[in-house]
């Protein structure tokens, strides 16, 4: 079975916590497809060209331990607005989204421009200021010089630059269902995406 759920939204919203919780009670595969650029701004970091950076990704760039670094993530957004490296990069995540199985794909232009006729398709999203203090409380531990100020500013940075950039700017697809979890429990955000889901995934056959 080939059924693919595109799950968008700005940074620190919730998206990619459902997107996994989801992708557990169907069993199906998940990709965070901000990895795939945080990993390719990594390489930039380190002076590598964003065009042979993107080609050349492995899969142990995933799991680097510095991706979900303020300096990466704003690294990223600049990487991800070259409309050439989004060309090499689409077609894995097409791919990727019509394995068989099912699969879940969270990020910005998912169900507008990597799988805009996904099965299901979600936005969600949350006050700045929510989004700030979920980002802080993630990242502040590790990094005792953040304030949450300074958290925010970095967001409304990146969220400028997402929502502006010429090739596939973040937005919402005419057809997604729009979560707003700045008030919402985990459980309750992720109880309504499962819902969503339930009411478009195919009915078994009943035997005659």
């Amino acid at each position: 079975m080939i059924f693919t759920v595109a799950i968008d939204g700005p940074a620190a919203a919730g998206k990619g916590t459902i997107s996994k919780q989801v992708a557990a009670r169907f069993g199906f595969a998940h990709l965070d497809t901000g990895l795939i650029y945080r990993a390719t701004a990594a390489r930039v970091l380190e002076g590598e060209d964003p065009l042979k950076a993107a080609g050349g990704l492995r899969p142990s760039d995933l799991e680097r331990d510095d991706l979900r670094t303020p300096k990466v993530a704003q690294a990223a957004s600049k990487v991800a607005a070259i409309s050439e490296v989004r060309e090499v990069l689409v077609a894995f995540q097409r791919s990727f989204a019509t394995r068989d199985g099912g699969a879940v794909l969270d990020g910005r232009d998912i169900g507008t421009v990597i799988c805009p006729d996904a099965d299901v398709k979600l936005y969600v999203t949350a006050s700045d200021a929510v989004r700030a203090k979920r980002r802080f409380a993630e990242l502040s531990p590790k990094n005792p010089d953040l304030t949450e100020e300074g958290v925010l500013q970095d967001l409304m940075v990146r969220d400028k630059r997402d929502r502006e950039r010429v090739t596939a700017p973040m937005r919402a697809a005419y057809d997604a269902l729009q979560l707003d979890t700045s008030e919402m429990s985990i459980e309750q955000a992720v109880a309504a995406a499962i819902s969503a889901i339930e009411e478009k995934l195919p009915q078994p056959q009943a035997d005659l």
